[in-house]
């Protein structure tokens, strides 16, 4: 059900911001920068499956998204199903006359339905133009598979789902580092290093990676122990995969695409808590035929690392904004900004080289802040 009583049709045009990851309040304040830049009038709406009045605050409409079922009052009632996700923002989309929708971290089961808003005259933008490049991209054993198909530097993953697996993987590659993290997943939940490829006497020490989480380093033995004991994984499997460690400089990549075209870009990489701003072109020449093999549309993000010859890696995509798209509008160009203003028919389509041109490399440090609801 909406937040708001806006039950009447709208001349202006529109854009929705369905949920996301971490970047929806950012981009919905970009959007409002935009509007008073262009002096073009046009509404920003936001959705949420929970009510979040600090994203809220920069919308001009928000509605809270359907949670697929409603508990009846009668408690000798069954579930009943809910209006499905993609239908309540599809109606409520053609009634406010949305040019653009930006699906967020639900963008298959918008995709499933592409048809039905391009009928309604809403372009669509799920991270990619089909169910299976996304599939691919969730996945990320089979998007690597898929990337050394197509000659994209990759790093190499080994699958397990078994403990035998994982052991028969450790003595077949435990002469280098490693590290596992889950086949799907976001926010580096699930990722640690292990000890492998060291000295006998190098062990990670078994307090040590309890205290420094951060760092998410684990014994090796440890992680053996506790993924093999594990009641969360015998009730509930999780695919895991085996991976070299790789030692070079990571970047996080955001990238404007429009059917596996660049049109713009930015790189980041950290060092410490400072990020550095701008546009490495070692690090595109990776990215761009990504892109293009998995026929990337919107606003996606990449994570790449260096090997220990300095060659870039592709580690993942990430089929919607990342929570950092903000930081590039410190180098003068907005993403978020030069996507929409495009997809609104607001200025012509971005030529990646102008882009490039205007990028003033700079370093960012996120802060924290509050806000009263």
């Amino acid at each position: 059900m909406d937040n708001q009583d806006n039950e009447y049709q709208y001349d202006l045009s529109a854009v929705w911001l369905a949920e996301g990851q971490s970047s929806q309040r950012d981009m919905l304040s970009s959007l409002q920068t935009l509007k008073t830049r262009s002096n073009t009038p046009f509404d920003v709406i936001a959705s949420h499956r929970h009510h979040r009045p600090e994203i809220f605050e920069f919308a001009d409409l928000t509605y809270q998204e359907p949670t697929g079922v409603l508990i009846d009052d009668d408690r000798d009632s069954a579930l009943k199903p809910d209006m499905p996700r993609w239908q309540f923002v599809l109606e409520h989309a053609k009634q406010h006359n949305v040019k653009v929708l930006l699906t967020g971290r639900n963008g298959i089961d918008y995709e499933v339905q592409r048809e039905a808003f391009d009928t309604a005259g809403i372009r669509l933008l799920t991270g990619a133009t089909s169910v299976e490049a996304l599939a691919s991209i969730e996945d990320k054993f089979a998007f690597m598979q898929q990337c050394h198909t197509h000659d994209i530097p990759v790093a190499d993953a080994w699958r397990f789902d078994t403990t035998d697996e994982l052991e028969a993987l450790l003595a077949k590659h435990s002469h280098q580092p490693l590290c596992v993290k889950p086949v799907t997943g976001i926010f580096a939940q699930g990722f640690w290093r292990l000890d492998t490829g060291k000295a006998a006497n190098e062990q990670y020490d078994s307090f040590e990676h309890l205290y420094f989480t951060d760092s998410k380093k684990i014994n090796t033995e440890q992680f053996v122990n506790a993924y093999t004991n594990s009641q969360m994984v015998h009730e509930r499997p999780i695919p895991m995969l085996l991976m070299p460690y790789l030692s070079g400089q990571e970047y996080s990549i955001d990238v404007v695409c429009e059917y596996g075209e660049v049109l713009a870009a930015i790189t980041r990489h950290k060092t410490g808590k400072i990020q550095h701003i701008g546009y490495e072109q070692s690090v595109m020449d990776v990215v761009m035929p990504l892109i293009k093999t998995f026929g990337c549309d919107g606003i996606v993000s990449v994570q790449t690392k260096a090997d220990d010859n300095g060659q870039h890696r592709v580690l993942e995509i990430n089929s919607r904004p990342s929570g950092g798209i903000s930081y590039t509008a410190h180098s003068g160009i907005d993403l978020t900004q030069v996507g929409f203003a495009y997809w609104l028919g607001l200025t012509a389509k971005p030529k990646l080289a102008d882009i490039i041109e205007q990028i003033t490399p700079c370093q960012v440090r996120s802060i924290t802040t509050s806000v009263k609801f």
